[in-house]
């Protein structure tokens, strides 16, 4: 690469951007960020209007939020190579005007099939946000203090569009029916553009990687089997010949994913970075994190509309608590990362995020009528999303924590990609667990409480699963 085209990629030094112009161009990025976390859960609470509109089943209604999730778990580190190499401005304003465009294409969808590709394409450009938004913020502030801080407000707005996604779901599909939750993406979209144009300055890498499409081709492979085994398990059967097929595709995909990137001088994944247990440990809280979000997301929606006859208004405003929880914790859990590192935030993550499954696992035993049930709800969700709050900035810290620049960023995208692997199969647990509670006519409450026990299980293990985080962070 010539010495000019190194010059134009560096890192722009910090006395060319002020500090409000930084924390402007940290302002829009995390408003992109907040749209993708937003549209990974908004979608579950109108789960039920959408089947009813469209007029589809528990499994048609699991594909309608993974192939978002599917896709932008898959992409996420292949965008952040492309933004690398041709601008991270240019990738990010392109990914935003691809997510405003398929947000309109899902609103408008006349199908179920039409739907699900429009919220594919949702996920492509929500790659596009996420890991180059990050990579612009990492550029504009050199400071490393300025920096862990800003990292600290990042993963407070994800915690927070994540756990709000619910509740603004619910309002919107009250008010304005089901297609709303994807209307609202349009003008924010358009915002987001031009405030980028106007504050973010543009970057690129001063060595871009070179992209890696084999990795690229068995990644999505392997993550896309996993998927739809784990949807189409319980309907196919789990022994049958297409489930067989699947794991059969998700092993050798996994196994030739490995095998390729151990040959490539620049793979699509570091995979030397797990050799660390802390980045292990990071990565596998991350997807134990969202599994549990995810799952409780998910499960709780079903119950309250489908078997006790809740109204999406309602059953959001359920979800509440969990976002106040995130809302007041995330930004508490980046300062405790700052001050003392991340294994207090993480230790009260594991607990909080332990109580609320093991609560919710309670109230499935608690007969309907009784009085209980609503507090309890109210109280696991509370604890639910305090734990999340906690979660997410030790989470990252601990998977970049000690790597120089250069390693950081890919640790960075790796932990992404696995929170979204975790929503991935977070709803396609849940959604299997519903479906089997289901009746054709409707089931009765005590029904689909019991089929989501195993779900709350889940939960609570996924919580104290972050207890070994916690070990690992002390040890790096």
């Amino acid at each position: 690469m010539s010495s000019s085209t190194t010059t134009a990629t560096a890192a722009p030094p910090p006395p060319l951007l002020g500090a409000r112009r930084r924390w402007t161009v940290l302002a829009v990025c995390a408003l992109s960020l907040f749209l993708v976390g937003l549209d990974t859960t908004i979608v579950n609470v109108g789960l039920p209007a959408i089947g009813r509109g469209l007029e589809v089943g528990t499994r048609d209604l699991e594909w309608i939020v993974d192939a978002y999730t599917v896709v932008l778990a898959s992409l996420l580190i292949t965008a952040g190579a492309l933004a690398d190499r041709f601008g991270r401005r240019r990738v990010f304003q392109g990914g935003l005007l691809i997510f405003g465009l398929a947000s309109l294409g899902c609103a408008l969808a006349p199908s179920t099939g039409a739907l699900v590709a429009a919220r594919a394409l949702q996920g492509v450009g929500a790659s596009m946000l996420s890991p180059v938004a990050l990579a612009i913020v990492v550029n504009a502030m050199p400071d490393p203090r300025e920096r862990a801080r800003a990292i600290g407000v990042w993963a407070s707005v994800f915690g927070l569009s994540m756990a709000a996604g619910p509740v603004t779901g619910g309002a919107l599909v009250a008010a304005f029916g089901w297609r709303s939750v994807f209307w609202v993406n349009v003008p924010v979209v358009v915002a987001a553009v031009v405030l980028s144009v106007l504050f973010v300055p543009e970057s690129r890498a001063p060595r871009a990687r070179r992209l890696d499409l084999p990795g690229q081709l068995l990644l999505t492979a392997a993550v896309s089997a996993t998927v739809a085994v784990l949807i189409e398990g319980p309907r196919l059967g789990w022994a049958s010949p297409w489930a067989l097929a699947g794991y059969a595709v998700a092993v050798a995909a996994t196994a030739g994913f490995v095998r390729a990137e151990h040959r490539r001088a620049e793979p699509l994944m570091d995979l030397g970075l797990f050799r660390r247990p802390a980045f292990t440990t990071a990565v596998l809280g991350a997807v134990a994190v969202f599994v549990a979000l995810t799952v409780s997301l998910l499960l709780t929606t079903f119950q309250l509309q489908h078997a006790l006859g809740w109204t999406p208004l309602a059953a959001g405003l359920a979800s509440l608590p969990m976002a106040v929880g995130a809302t007041v914790c995330a930004p508490l859990s980046g300062v405790l990362v700052s001050r003392g590192g991340p294994r207090r935030p993480l230790l009260l993550a594991a607990w909080f995020t332990a109580a609320g499954g093991g609560l919710l696992l309670v109230r499935t035993f608690l007969p309907d009528g009784s009085g209980a049930d609503v507090p309890v709800l109210l109280a696991a969700n509370l604890l639910l999303g305090t734990g999340f709050g906690f979660a997410n900035a030790p989470i990252t810290n601990t998977a970049v924590g000690g790597l120089p620049a250069d390693r950081a960023g890919v640790a960075g995208a790796i932990t992404s990609t696995a929170r979204q692997l975790g929503s991935a199969l977070g709803i396609a647990v849940a959604g299997g667990l519903a479906a089997g509670g289901l009746a054709a006519g409707g089931p009765a409450a005590g029904d689909l409480a019991a089929a989501s026990r195993p779900g709350w299980l889940l939960v609570t293990a996924c919580g104290l699963s972050l207890l070994l985080v916690a070990r690992a962070s002390r040890q790096r």
